[in-house]
């Protein structure tokens, strides 16, 4: 059995590896167009000494607050790593807390260096950004307190909580196509109908739910994602930023093939 959860922890590492490889060669092989990014060059962050990096503070267990007010979380812990390697000091990074909506505005404005806010690197989004090697593979999956539901089949005829207008509802509707599908307005409102019972189960980010668990262990993730979508560095594009670029997609590439993120990702208890 220990050879078996071997052999899977390799067999994960080498899927990661080799989607951020492919995902990092499609994004370097779109034509931007639209804004053009602004940010300090690797020359300027090296002369200041310190990285600029917006982050979240309240998404459990990304970027988050802890009882002191200190940040933490795996994008912290990314940042603080990048810092290292790039300037040679974990505490050389201001830290910048950032909303949901300005998570590319405040790179575009050239407010911070690059963000590591949980992303979801897209097609469109690259357009105006660059993307770095994704660190996270994020995606879709079923939360529940009902310890009877084990795999999908148990969720047939049954009550499922979506956001509405999310990418979710096609990706429930494939995998539990004989689920009813309960639209809701909030990650709250959704914990409301499962607590009442109203619905059996909830189907949303990987990433959200997971701090959704640690904050209430009643809950418990079902293991397979209903979908894959990369999360990664925010980056500005343009020529003079290859460098900055470079050398943080090369670190990004190390961590993930020496399994660095892995076991932070293991740690902070994301699947």
């Amino acid at each position: 059995m220990y050879n078996r959860c071997n052999r899977w922890q390799v067999i994960t590492r080498l899927h990661l590896v080799l989607s951020a490889t492919i995902f990092w060669i499609s994004c370097f092989s779109i034509v931007g167009t639209g804004l053009t990014a602004s940010a300090a060059e690797m020359p300027e962050i090296q002369q200041r000494g310190y990285l600029t990096v917006a982050v979240k503070d309240n998404l459990r267990p990304l970027g988050f607050r802890d009882a002191k007010g200190n940040l933490q979380g795996l994008e912290i812990d990314l940042a603080q790593q990048l810092a290292l390697d790039l300037l040679g000091k974990t505490e050389a990074v201001k830290l910048e807390p950032v909303a949901n909506r300005d998570r590319l505005s405040v790179v575009l404005d050239k407010k911070v260096d690059f963000a590591i806010a949980r992303v979801t690197a897209t097609s469109s989004r690259a357009r105006i950004v660059s993307f770095s090697v994704p660190y996270y593979l994020d995606g879709t999956v079923l939360v529940t307190k009902d310890a009877s539901v084990q795999k999908f089949s148990d969720l047939a005829k049954q009550k499922i909580a979506v956001l509405n207008n999310s990418s979710t509802i096609a990706q429930v509707r494939y995998y539990v196509p004989n689920a009813e599908l309960v639209g809701v307005n909030s990650y709250q409102e959704a914990r409301e109908k499962v607590e009442s019972n109203a619905v059996l189960a909830f189907a949303a980010d990987a990433s959200v739910l997971s701090g959704w668990v640690q904050q209430y262990p009643q809950y418990r993730l079902l293991p397979t994602k209903l979908s894959t979508e990369p999360l990664s560095v925010v980056m500005p594009k343009g020529l003079q930023y290859d460098e900055l670029r470079r050398n943080v997609n090369e670190a990004i590439a190390r961590y993930l093939a020496e399994g660095w993120l892995q076991q932070r990702v293991q740690y902070w208890g994301l699947p």
